[in-house]
C-alpha cells in the first residue's frame, strides 16, 4: 500500500508532505506526490495557446520531480509523482484506487467563518466519504504518534472494517488510543465502554473518557487543547440525501484550525 500526498506547492501543504513523507518511512512504503491544477476562470474563458498549457504542465511537473528527489534523499523511501490537469476530487478518487492507497494527505487550512460556511478541497475530500484523509496543519511535525484522541459516539455502531484501520495504525505506531465521547444529554455520567471497539481495536492499549458538554465541537477543540495528543481521528458516517442538506458535519467543521493533524476514517 501507498500513501497519496497532495501539494500545491504552498507552505501548509509542503508541511503536509513532510509529514506524510515521514509517515511514508515510519510505515516502510512508498510515498506518491501529486498536484492536481486547473486554469483560473479568467484564463479558461480566453484563448490559452497550447505552448501556454505545456509550459504550466512542464513547471508544475519539474516541481514535482524536484520535490520527490529531495523526499527520496532525506527520508531514503521510493517516491513517485504525478501532475495532472484536472479537479483535485477526480484525480484523487482514480489515485487512491489505482494505487491502492492507505492514506490520502493533505495540508489543514486555518479556522476562519469562510471555511466554516464553505469549506475547502481538504473537507471536499473528507466530506466524498471515500477514503481515509489525514489533515495536516503548518506546525504539525512527525515525532512518531504515541497518543491518539479517536472522537466517537458510542451509540452508533461502527463496523469492525473501520475500526481495523485505526487498530492497523495504532499497533504499528505502538499508540495509545483514548476513545472520547461527548454526552449531551443532562443525565449523570457513567463509566462507558463499548464491546464493539474493544474487539475491533484489540491489542491496543485504551482509556475511554467522556465528558457532559451541549457543545460538541466545543467540548472536543477543548480535549485536543488540554491533550497531549498527537493526532485527533473522527469516522464521518454517510447520510441520506435529505439528511446530508440539513446536516453540518461535525469532521468538516473540525478539519481546520487544529494544532494536531486530523485523520478521517469514513464509516462504510
Amino acid at each position: 500500500m501507498s500513501i497519496l500526498a497532495a501539494t500545491n506547492f504552498s507552505k501548509t501543504s509542503n508541511n503536509a508532505v513532510l509529514y506524510a513523507a515521514s509517515l511514508a518511512k515510519q510505515f516502510n512504503t512508498n510515498l506518491i506526490v501529486f498536484n492536481a491544477f486547473k486554469l483560473p476562470l479568467h484564463a479558461s474563458n480566453s484563448r490559452v495557446t497550447d505552448r501556454l498549457f505545456d509550459d504550466l504542465m512542464k513547471e508544475n511537473t519539474n516541481k514535482l520531480k524536484n520535490l520527490a528527489l529531495d523526499l527520496n534523499k532525506k527520508f531514503d523511501i521510493d517516491v513517485t509523482y504525478k501532475c495532472s490537469y484536472s479537479s483535485l476530487d477526480e484525480e484523487v478518487d482514480s489515485l487512491m484506487t489505482s494505487n491502492n492507497c492507505r492514506y490520502l494527505v493533505i495540508g489543514m487550512s486555518t479556522k476562519s467563518m469562510e471555511q466554516n460556511l464553505l469549506g475547502n478541497p481538504t473537507t471536499t475530500l473528507i466530506s466524498m466519504k471515500r477514503f481515509p484523509v489525514l489533515a495536516v496543519p503548518i506546525n504539525a511535525k512527525f515525532n512518531g504518534i504515541k497518543n491518539i484522541l479517536f472522537a466517537c459516539d458510542l451509540l452508533e455502531d461502527i463496523p469492525l472494517k473501520t475500526l481495523a484501520k485505526l487498530r492497523q495504525l495504532a499497533v504499528k505506531l505502538k499508540s495509545e488510543v483514548t476513545v472520547f465521547y461527548v454526552e449531551q444529554k443532562l443525565n449523570e455520567l457513567k463509566d462507558i465502554k463499548n464491546d464493539t471497539i474493544d474487539k475491533g481495536l484489540e491489542d491496543v492499549t485504551l482509556l475511554y473518557k467522556n465528558v457532559q458538554s451541549n457543545t460538541v465541537i466545543e467540548a472536543l477543540e477543548n480535549e485536543i487543547k488540554k491533550s497531549n495528543s498527537d493526532l485527533f481521528v473522527m469516522m464521518p458516517k454517510h447520510y441520506g440525501f435529505w439528511e446530508s442538506i440539513i446536516h453540518k458535519s461535525k469532521t468538516r467543521v473540525m478539519a481546520s484550525g487544529l494544532n494536531i493533524p486530523l485523520l478521517s476514517i469514513p464509516i462504510n
